[in-house]
């Protein structure tokens, strides 16, 4: 394994604060020194990467990911998704246990982990199925499944509706301190619609869910998890009144965590445009108030990560009258870069946009990304903060191009990707 050099790079290492110029080298798959004051000695056998200012952090750890393998390899195999994540810049990610069949079998667990580790390019870390095939009926083996590796526990973007049921998975869940994730949103109120409910709904006819479905159910299971004092996390948190819930329990020291993703912080409901099933997500995009309100909690810290909520989709999952598209965007590719505009508008400084993408999910989870740190795995993640590049469905990476950005030109272009020293991207 070859040794490197990254040369004049802007370091970002939020885990550690380290956020300045200088140099990387990387021996052995592993980060082996930082050198931030001026130096031109070269290590005999390394080879010299020049990052001409561009920022080296570590590879991004995106904690929300659906891929259609097994079951679904029609809209996403692990080695598409693999070829997505890298050239987002993600070297980690935490996949959704709804694949065909569901990941409530320890042997799935190991498989995934397998199967992540032979890309070369990505560490796969599967969520465990809360709920016997996620049908919502009866609790996994949890326990099995956590010591065969699952990080955290989840019925992907299917609510875990009776509020017994959720109290006994976190009372079970509690006793090794495993994490349950949870879709915050109400199922009765949620069940028949397709967009937030507002004016634009009823000018456009389609039937509507209410944003007291996400309140809702958010305040019930803060309520739960204060009974069991359990960890509970809420994925893609979408409206206002979520973020105020979820930042008055962490006032009250409850271990409550929290996730949005880039379309929730970035676009509104005025994105369906024209009946635009590229953009129709569960929970649906919501009002400007409510993304106003988002970007907000993620500069106070209220919002604990970005996920990409990645969501590959076929295309005919997507060319059908709005109401019956499939839910769901691809997400990876475009993560880092639209996180990024809440940079260049001021509201999240850069080492902050990063510590959202690295070190904070990677800490959710309990495992060793999302650091530059001496010793650890070399996964990299190199990106111009000023470049521009045009989102264009159908040339992305990956199999997956269901992509709310259609056409959307950006600035902040992920210029290479390394997995343990090697790189993978481009």
């Amino acid at each position: 394994m070859s040794t490197l050099l990254f040369d004049n790079v802007h370091l970002i290492d939020p885990a550690s604060g380290l956020n300045q110029h200088g140099r990387l080298l990387v021996r052995q798959g592993r980060i082996a020194a930082i050198e931030t004051q001026a130096g031109d000695s070269v290590p005999d056998e390394a080879t010299v990467i020049n990052g001409n200012g561009a920022v080296l952090c570590p590879g991004l750890v995106d904690m929300r990911v659906e891929i259609g393998e097994p079951g679904r390899e029609y809209r996403e195999t692990i080695a598409s998704a693999a070829r997505a994540a890298s050239a987002g810049g993600i070297t980690t990610i935490a996949v959704m246990p709804t694949c065909r069949p569901a990941i409530d079998n320890p042997a799935l667990v190991r498989m995934l982990r397998t199967r992540g580790e032979e890309t070369g390019a990505i560490t796969i870390l599967p969520y465990g199925a809360l709920t016997k095939n996620c049908d919502g009926q009866e609790l996994s083996e949890i326990g099995l499944l956590h010591q065969a590796g699952a990080v955290a526990f989840t019925d992907g973007d299917r609510a875990i509706d009776p509020a017994r049921l959720m109290y006994l998975a976190l009372s079970y869940a509690g006793g090794f301190n495993a994490l349950i994730i949870q879709h915050p949103e109400e199922p009765s109120l949620a069940k028949v619609g397709c967009v937030t409910s507002s004016v634009l709904a009823t000018r456009l006819g389609l039937p509507s869910i209410p944003a007291a479905a996400e309140d809702l159910m958010i305040a019930r299971d803060i309520r739960l998890a204060e009974l069991t004092g359990s960890r509970l996390h809420f994925g893609h948190v979408s409206t206002e009144k979520a973020v105020d819930l979820i930042r008055q329990a962490k006032a009250r020291g409850l271990p409550i965590t929290c996730d949005t993703a880039p379309h929730y912080f970035d676009l509104n409901e005025n994105s369906i445009g024209d009946f635009r099933t590229y953009a129709k997500f569960s929970p649906p995009l919501r009002s400007e108030e409510d993304r106003l309100a988002l970007c907000a909690a993620l500069a106070d810290g209220t919002i604990d990560a970005i996920a990409s909520d990645h969501m590959p989709r076929d295309a005919d999952d997507k060319r059908v009258p709005f109401a019956q598209a499939a839910t769901g965007g691809t997400g990876m590719v475009t993560l880092l870069s639209i996180t990024l505009t809440r940079v260049h508008d001021g509201t999240l400084t850069l080492p902050q946009a990063i510590a959202l993408l690295t070190h904070r999910p990677a800490s959710l989870l309990g495992v060793q990304a999302g650091t530059l740190a001496i010793g650890s795995n070399a996964d990299l993640c190199l990106f111009a903060p000023e470049q521009s590049w045009i989102v264009r469905s159908g040339q992305l990476s990956g199999r997956a191009q269901n992509t709310p950005f259609d056409r959307r030109p950006l600035e902040g272009r992920v210029i290479g990707t390394w997995k343990s020293g090697r790189r993978v991207y481009p």
